[in-house]
């Protein structure tokens, strides 16, 4: 339930946005000056003084708080002003070292993977109670530090966050192995044995969300975990991990390594004694891991990597609708999602109406400071996104692509863009290829199924689409032609915790969430025992 809440909260609150008239907001010209009617939330105003403290900041090895070995930190900014939040802890490859050997010894001689399942269980569900007495502290520490709206945080994505603990809770003393009937005098048994230490490289776009999906099923199935936050986005995982063990977690079993890519994640990647590697982020990133990993103890490894997802409208769609979704697609957490439906396509029998009413849609969405009640879209999470994504919407620009609304900063403080849309693109732009990670849209004409089937499939990713017919012959076509991991019928990110996810081609190997998951976390033995006069085979 708390999964679904995530889409259908968030999806209100965009229709009751959208009902008013678009018209008002609508000005002459396609590429006019359009910032002066992007809606306002509170950037021009001072900050919102967050309602959290900062506790935590170093590294949380074998139970404890320690300083890094070399005594540096690194500041976290806040994305609303660019001004520093805290200044953390700074890990790199002796910490992981330090880590490492207390999630090995916590492994090999601790009480985790000894205890029963069901006592595994009871303590992250333990956590889980935890989690949901300070959500309030959480989901502010997750809009400082990320810049997404607090609404989200705390009514989203901190339920599914909990949802996510109670399901992997829920299968902790349910998995088993089988007997497997075999020729001759045997009886054969499999086993499923936890994997034993696993490295965990989460993003930044969902601090909170990355570490249930990597967390939660590793330590249902009894491994030890070394974990390195996003350097952008350090204090939720510090703050709930420091809960995992108020709940009863052994000292060892979860460490938490702040630090940079090039330093810390790579000495995670590359570890001889990390017995299993998942990371989610870049797909050029996850090539670099996959490769340390190969080049270590070839380790196996679980990416989840990038994504140009299309949304397709067909002819037959709800336009009011089918507007909503596909904008909910791409600007939902300030664009700065994996599966963004960020190549619209759209029949070209509806094109110039659904393109009005996108182009109304996205001018009348609510930028400003996430502390803000009612407040759509925070800042991006850095200087560096920031300035990415502004040279993608000038290379739209310059592509021959048209401005429709947006292309610029929004206030003159802190990481805000303005949500932008572009149509008459092609394929062959780079705002149509590439991973834009902002808010912009992009709106491409088609005129049949077989070419939306072509252009869709013709890209380096295969993360997710999504379909918007009420005819069921043509969501089935799309549904087995498409070549990606998901694939959602009129709706867009419905994240259940029993829903896998994963890519196809680069946009990564193996799936998160639900049963599949587990499947990352466990080694498969065959016992296989012979029998003399068996009474029965």
């Amino acid at each position: 339930m708390a999964a679904r809440r995530l889409s259908s909260f968030l999806l209100s609150r965009s229709l009751s946005l959208s009902s008013a008239s678009a018209s008002l907001f609508l000005t002459p010209g396609r590429n006019s000056t359009l910032k002066r009617n992007i809606r306002t939330g509170a950037a021009a105003e001072e900050p919102i003084a967050p309602p959290v403290e900062i506790n935590y900041t170093k590294l949380l090895i074998n139970g404890q708080f320690v300083d890094s070995a070399s005594g540096k930190t690194f500041p976290t900014l806040d994305p609303r002003t660019g001004d520093v939040i805290a200044d953390i802890a700074e890990g790199d490859a002796e910490d992981i070292n330090r880590a490492v050997s207390a999630a090995r010894k916590a492994f090999d001689e601790g009480p985790w993977p000894r205890m029963t399942p069901y006592e595994r269980s009871r303590i992250m569900l333990r956590f889980a109670d935890l989690v949901g007495k300070h959500k309030n502290d959480i989901a502010a520490l997750e809009t400082w530090d990320n810049g997404k709206p607090y609404e989200q945080a705390a009514k989203a994505e901190i339920p599914m966050f909990v949802r996510l603990f109670r399901y992997y809770a829920g299968w902790a003393d349910k998995i088993h192995g089988l007997t497997v009937p075999a020729d001759g005098l045997h009886h054969v048994q499999t086993l499923h044995e936890p994997i034993g230490v696993v490295g965990q490289i989460i993003p930044w776009n969902f601090p909170l969300l990355m570490f249930a999906w990597k967390v939660g099923p590793a330590l249902a199935c009894g491994n030890t975990i070394v974990l390195k936050p996003a350097e952008q986005t350090p204090l939720t995982a510090l703050y709930v991990a420091k809960l995992f063990h108020e709940a009863g977690l052994p000292p060892g079993v979860l460490n938490v390594v702040s630090g940079y890519g090039p330093t810390a994640g790579a000495a995670v990647a590359s570890h001889m004694d990390v017995d299993k590697l998942a990371f989610t982020g870049s797909t050029e990133t996850g090539k670099i891991v996959l490769g340390l990993a190969a080049q270590s103890n070839l380790k196996p490894v679980t990416l989840e990597l990038g994504g140009k997802s299309p949304f397709i409208v067909c002819e037959d769609a709800d336009i009011t609708r089918a507007v909503e979704l596909a904008h909910f697609a791409l600007f939902f957490n300030q664009g700065q999602c994996c599966c963004a439906g960020s190549r619209t396509f759209v029949h070209e029998c509806v094109y110039d109406e659904f393109l009005e009413r996108s182009k109304a849609r996205a001018m009348k969405r609510i930028v400003g400071d996430p502390f803000k009640k009612g407040v759509e879209q925070g800042p991006q999470i850095d200087l560096e996104q920031f300035e990415k994504i502004r040279r993608y919407i000038k290379s739209g620009k310059e592509s021959s692509a048209t401005l429709e609304c947006g292309g610029g900063r929004f206030g003159s403080k802190g990481y805000y863009i303005q949500p932008t849309v572009f149509s008459n693109v092609q394929d062959d732009m780079l705002i149509a290829q590439e991973e834009i990670f902002g808010p912009v849209q992009s709106i491409l004409k088609f005129k049949d199924l077989n070419e939306v089937i072509r252009r869709a499939n013709a890209s380096k990713y295969g993360l997710a689409a999504g379909v918007f017919t009420k005819n069921i012959d043509t969501a089935n076509t799309l549904t087995r032609a498409l070549k990606v991991g998901t694939v959602w019928i009129n709706c867009f990110d419905v994240f259940d915790a029993a829903i896998p996810f994963g890519g196809y081609k680069m946009s990564g190997t193996g799936r998160e969430k639900g049963i599949c998951s587990l499947q990352n976390y466990q080694q498969v033995k065959a016992v296989v025992t012979s029998l003399n006069n068996p009474a029965w085979l």
